[in-house]
């Protein structure tokens, strides 16, 4: 607010000054005082007694309710300086006084009864709870967290972090920045790029997909054109559920994974991926793009039966790993071919048992021997 101007200030009331001669009536000097006293020269006036410091800080002590005690003892202190040194300030250390016996006693009686402790819990509780609310672009990998109103395809702001184990909303799997653009696109030119990168690491973060529960789903948050417009560039992925609660973090990584986990984990996720990438065109509208699909699914398969048949897995999972590589590179011989067709009903011939050759449960006996989850997930996508 501005300030509000103001007039100059005003004069004092015209006259003369007291002390200066007063005029007659009809211009003539008045009448001369025959014997005028004589008072001498004026003294100063006797200095006022000051205020004693301790008492002031009594009374602010009792106000304030700080160390109640405390205020007893100074008022007590400055009652006996004012008595020996005459100075004032007597009634504020009498009522400083007063206040922190009334502070005193009404933390006495907290104490016995419990009120004191559940004013302090019910503060502190308020405190965690401010502590723990962040908008969802404040939130780190890892963490989970709740929606106040449970639409959390809709919150941006004012979720509550909240321990994993407990039920959730969603759970953050990682951030990363748009830098495909320099000036604000729009929210359509973003979306597939945060629907592929947040794929990525949604995939990274839960390495053991059966694990993932069947109500989560894959959700990211993007920069809006306000928050673009003051440097916002980083889109925030999670796991949310779409109906319900989460229980439990759906985490399993580096951070949560064996050395054999991992091991299985990892090669069997890529042939995965691969083949979810195959064309929606069929191979006689888009050859070149089926066969370039069939020569990865091929190559894939080739990398993850080396990789299974380098590693040294435990007693328990080695026959489990040596009948699914074997599996893995009779179908990866039909891939091959699909990879090497000139004609479409060469593809063809090759398709169906390519497919089939795969393991329908992609190790799941393997999976047992390593105490991973092996009830197969009702959807296998498990994303949006």
């Amino acid at each position: 607010m501005e300030p509000s101007s103001q007039g100059p200030p005003q004069g004092s009331p015209q006259g003369s000054p007291q002390g200066s001669p007063q005029s007659a009536p009809q211009g003539w000097p008045p009448p001369q005082q025959p014997h005028p006293p004589f008072y001498g020269v004026p003294g100063p006036p006797p200095p006022s007694a000051s205020v004693n410091g301790l008492a002031i800080a009594s009374l602010v002590v009792g106000i304030v309710c700080l160390v109640p005690p405390l205020g007893l003892i100074l008022g007590g202190i400055a009652l006996g300086r004012i008595r020996k040194k005459g100075e004032r300030g007597k009634g504020l250390a009498i009522t400083g006084m007063i206040l922190s016996l009334v502070s005193t006693l009404l933390v006495v009686a907290g104490l016995a009864t419990g009120a004191f402790r559940d004013v302090y819990d019910g503060a502190r509780e308020v405190a965690d709870e401010v502590s723990r609310t962040r908008s969802t672009f404040d939130l780190r990998k890892g963490q989970c967290f709740n929606s106040p109103s449970g639409a959390i395809e809709a919150e941006t702001a004012d979720v509550t972090i909240v321990d994993c184990a407990k039920p959730h909303d969603g759970e953050i799997t990682g951030t990363f920045k748009i830098t495909e653009f320099d000036k604000w696109p729009g929210d359509k030119p973003i979306e597939p790029i945060a629907e592929k990168r947040c794929d990525v690491l949604n995939a990274a973060y839960a390495l053991d997909s059966w694990a993932i529960p069947d109500n989560a789903w894959m959700y990211y948050y993007q920069p809006s054109k306000e928050s673009w417009a003051i440097g916002d560039r980083a889109v925030t992925c999670a796991f949310a559920a779409e109906k319900g609660k989460l229980t439990g973090s759906v985490r399993s990584d580096e951070t949560t994974l064996d050395e054999h986990q991992l091991a299985f984990l990892k090669p069997v996720n890529q042939i995965d991926a691969a083949l979810w990438e195959e064309p929606e065109a069929d191979v006689e509208e888009d050859q070149e793009a089926n066969v370039a699909w069939a020569g990865k699914v091929s190559s894939t398969l080739s990398g993850a039966v080396a990789k299974l048949r380098a590693h040294p897995w435990p007693a328990g999972a080695q026959q489990p790993v040596t009948d699914l590589v074997e599996e893995l590179e009779s179908a990866r011989k039909h891939w091959a071919k699909m990879a090497d067709a000139t004609d479409p009903d060469t593809f063809w011939e090759h398709y169906d048992p390519a497919y089939d050759g795969l393991p329908a449960d992609m190790g799941a006996k393997v999976r047992g021997a390593l105490k991973l989850d092996v009830t197969p997930p009702a959807d296998s996508a498990g994303t949006t």
